[in-house]
């Protein structure tokens, strides 16, 4: 783990009038990709009979026009894009889970971590359930179904099961004749909603998504909020709204989002330009150029050599053909990766004091690989700005940081991190500052608990994210 991982996105769409959904579906996840790119599905709902299609890959391999086409037409279709943080990776994870029971059928998308999975699966498993993947979500669809078996509706299952699960969830339910959203009480993963001219409604993790479908944006959901969307409109139940403290994760800000969605609105470009305006308040050096690591680092090195008057320049080419650095196994794989899919310029960082930014640092490998490329290219100082507060503590809501062990600032001390990773000084923003970079409307409080502050929710007593993966491995090993 020498970055951190994408969350998931989730997509849904309801139509007044049966119509190809599919690729609609399609567009709004290509737009959420940066969110997951394990696997990616679609269940698209045909007056109660859903077709569904999903597999591991990026959204553009595994939904070919053949796929789609299969899919055929329909009034309701939710989508996925996956990066698993509870579970395995592979196709037996992919989302949307589809589930049949005696009141008819359910999909269900999700977006976060809850952080009582273990106990429910456990007592869920006590009663008889049987499961058929690792992941949290099925937790989630086992705890709706049970509710909808006594409930008069899909909506009021829904608001049942959410004093039950805890933890992060930004949730698109597809029943027969509805879609559902809703979100955490505290609002730890994002979720909105437009509308098309035609009058279709989608729901997405971000405003992007929204964007490529042609929606305009109507509102954020609030956390705790249901939006049930039907034939005759959209239906909100807030009984989950304003229980708790908003506390949505800082870091869709610092580097899950994309620049040009507004969240709980606020700019998400704004926010990191202010998070580099507030590094070089507190970070300052003389320094003749800044530049940004692509491409969550590009906006807060603009917003620090705004503060700080020191020239901007691109400091890295980025070969957009490759994949990401943690999609390749093996340590060699990483290292050859970082090398081909960032190139510095050289007549940019070549005997220039450079002020690099970056959104974090987890591990240090990776910084140092970044580092050593521009010392290569000529650099005469490297002066390193994080966008964020040091990583020492493990989330539970959904990021990829599920040990204080893997983590350098848990480990080591600034000055030791500084030589590890090869700079002439660093510095990272401060947790005072990091809440003041979103300021939005709707930006009532954010979760930083990775960065040593309390946890806005009771922490998982077991706290292994893969336990079914080790029983997995092992049933295997004995039927060999």
């Amino acid at each position: 783990m020498n970055k951190l991982r994408e969350e998931c996105g989730v997509f849904g769409i309801f139509s007044p009038e049966k119509t190809e959904l599919a690729r609609s579906v399609y567009y709004g996840l290509f737009a959420l990709q940066h969110r997951g790119q394990e696997s990616c599905g679609i269940v698209v709902n045909d007056d109660g009979l859903f077709r569904s299609y999903k597999d591991v890959g990026l959204v553009n391999d595994v939904f070919t026009a053949n796929v789609l086409n299969s899919l055929g037409e329909g009034n309701i279709a939710v989508g996925h894009v996956r990066y698993g943080t509870t579970g395995t990776d592979g196709r037996l994870n992919a989302q949307p889970i589809v589930v049949n029971h005696v009141k008819g059928r359910m999909a269900l998308a999700h977006n976060g971590n809850l952080t009582n999975s273990f106990e429910l699966r456990n007592e869920l498993e006590l009663e008889g359930s049987i499961f058929h993947t690792t992941s949290d979500t099925e937790v989630i669809s086992y705890i709706i179904t049970k509710q909808r078996l006594k409930s008069p509706s899909i909506e009021q299952a829904v608001n049942r099961a959410m004093d039950i699960i805890k933890g992060a969830y930004s949730l698109v339910i597809m029943s027969p004749s509805k879609l559902i959203a809703a979100r955490d009480e505290n609002g730890f993963r994002p979720l909105c909603y437009g509308k098309t001219e035609d009058g279709r409604y989608v729901v997405a993790s971000e405003s992007c998504a929204l964007d490529v479908v042609g929606a305009e944006f109507v509102r954020d959901l609030e956390p705790g909020e249901i939006l049930v969307f039907t034939k005759d409109g959209v239906i909100s139940i807030k009984d989950h709204c304003g229980k708790v403290k908003q506390s949505t994760c800082v870091f869709e800000f610092i580097y899950f989002a994309r620049p040009d969605s507004v969240m709980d609105g606020c700019s998400v470009h704004e926010a990191r330009v202010r998070a580099g305006r507030f590094l070089a308040q507190e970070h300052p050096v003389e320094a003749d150029v800044v530049i940004g690591v692509p491409d969550s680092g590009l906006d807060a090195a603009i917003g620090y050599s705004m503060e700080s008057g020191i020239p901007y320049e691109i400091g890295f080419i980025k070969n957009k053909y490759i994949g990401r650095t943690f999609i390749s196994p093996g340590q060699k794989s990483r290292e050859n990766k970082v090398k081909i899919k960032l190139n510095p310029i050289v007549n940019v960082v070549k005997d220039k004091r450079v002020v690099m930014i970056d959104d974090s640092i987890v591990r240090g490998t990776t910084s140092a690989r970044i580092v050593k490329l521009l010392r290569e290219a000529g650099a005469k100082e490297v002066h390193m700005r994080v966008s964020a507060p040091a990583f020492v503590n493990p989330c539970f809501y959904g990021t990829d940081i599920d040990s204080k062990e893997m983590l350098v600032a848990h480990n080591h001390s600034l000055s030791e991190i500084e030589e590890i990773i090869g700079v002439d000084s660093l510095g990272y923003l401060s947790i005072e500052n990091v809440v003041k970079i979103a300021q939005g409307k709707n930006c009532n409080g954010f979760c930083t608990g990775c960065f040593g502050t309390e946890y806005p929710t009771a922490v998982p007593t077991v706290a292994r994210k893969n336990r079914f993966e080790r029983k997995i491995s092992e049933r295997e090993d004995k039927n060999r």
